[in-house]
């Protein structure tokens, strides 16, 4: 089996240009072209085996897709379409390049999907596989979505399911315990770990519906949208929200969506917990009018959902309804956090 090694800085890079457009690189940075009256969105995110992907519950194709899709959710989450990425590898020297080619195919796979190029990068030498991706994406000024733009009153909207890419980790590294699901659920509940989907198909969604409020009421003017992604949990992505904006919120226990596969297999009380802190789920977690929220969940389907509402004050409750559970109140300490013991 070649190694990275055996081939060399210069070889490897050979290879990794083939996953590229060679009108785009060759040169010191690339040059990527933005439409008028466009802003450019850039974002960063680094994943390090043992920490964001492991050999044990992710194949390097998968590891590959998985880190396409997170920066293409950031991109999402800011309202932006995606450019092109570039990426930086640090790698041990006895690491396979069938390893390092099989991610460059799982982050081609995903990436393909949103006519989206990888634009260059970098490979230096390191003893443990990292992979850093700087993704450019552009956005009209008006349609840029930001965490501080939340409002009292405003309805939280979550574009799909939570919890499903968590269930689907513990099955990979406790496969014991899906002996209550069917092979399609635990498939489905792997597959949303594995494979997420970025939520780039709700921007058209966005833009259909806002251009058509402003029609009615001839405004020309920013879009009243909140919002980021739950890459860390639902939680999280609501608390950010709200200190950016500072205002708080109420969160409908049971409006939360969740995987089908959980009513038989989880207690109310873990399906929450997956949901609020598990992560990875990419979906994106909006803010907006109420009579938006609603046309927005339409045009969605499936696990869109009105989840609560921003209040004033500071406060993020977990409400029942039903008055089964307690008001909680939800905490960043309660959710993954990097250098956390």
């Amino acid at each position: 089996m070649t190694k990275v090694k055996d081939i060399g800085e210069q070889g490897l890079l050979a290879r990794l240009h083939r996953f590229c457009p060679p009108e785009i690189i060759g040169d010191d940075a690339a040059v990527l072209v933005t439409a008028p009256e466009q802003s450019l969105v850039v974002t960063t995110d680094v994943l390090v085996d043992g920490v964001h992907f492991s050999n044990l519950t992710t194949s390097p194709e998968d590891a590959g897709w998985r880190a396409a899709a997170a920066n293409l959710s950031d991109l999402a989450a800011m309202g932006a379409s995606p450019l092109g990425i570039a990426v930086g590898l640090g790698l041990p020297g006895d690491l396979s390049v069938s390893w390092v080619e099989s991610l460059y195919q799982g982050m081609t796979q995903c990436l393909q999907q949103y006519n989206t190029p990888i634009v260059g990068g970098d490979v230096v030498r390191s003893p443990v596989t990292t992979l850093a991706i700087t993704a450019f994406g552009q956005v009209h000024p008006h349609r840029i979505i930001r965490r501080s733009a939340a409002v009292v009153g405003d309805a939280i909207v979550v574009t799909g399911v939570h919890g499903a890419s968590h269930a689907g980790l513990q099955l990979l590294l406790h496969p014991e315990l899906g002996q209550k699901l069917n092979e399609e659920q635990k498939t489905a509940l792997i597959a949303a770990h594995q494979r997420p989907q970025p939520r780039l198909d709700v921007l058209p969604i966005l833009e259909k519906i806002f251009n058509c409020e402003s029609k009615i009421q001839n405004l020309k003017s920013k879009i009243p949208v909140a919002g980021m992604d739950s890459s860390d949990g639902l939680a999280d992505a609501v608390i950010q929200i709200c200190r950016a904006s500072s205002v708080g919120a109420v969160l409908q226990l049971r409006q939360i969506p969740l995987p089908t596969a959980f009513s038989h297999w989880l207690t109310l009380e873990q399906a929450l917990e997956y949901a609020l802190y598990g992560g990875e789920d990419f979906e994106l977690i909006l803010c907006l009018p109420q009579e938006s929220a609603s046309a927005l969940v339409k045009h969605l389907g499936g696990g869109a959902a009105i989840v609560g509402r921003i209040t004033s004050g500071s406060t993020i409750l977990l409400h029942d309804e039903l008055k089964k559970f307690p008001d909680q109140v939800l905490t960043l300490s309660q959710g993954f956090q990097h250098f956390n013991s």
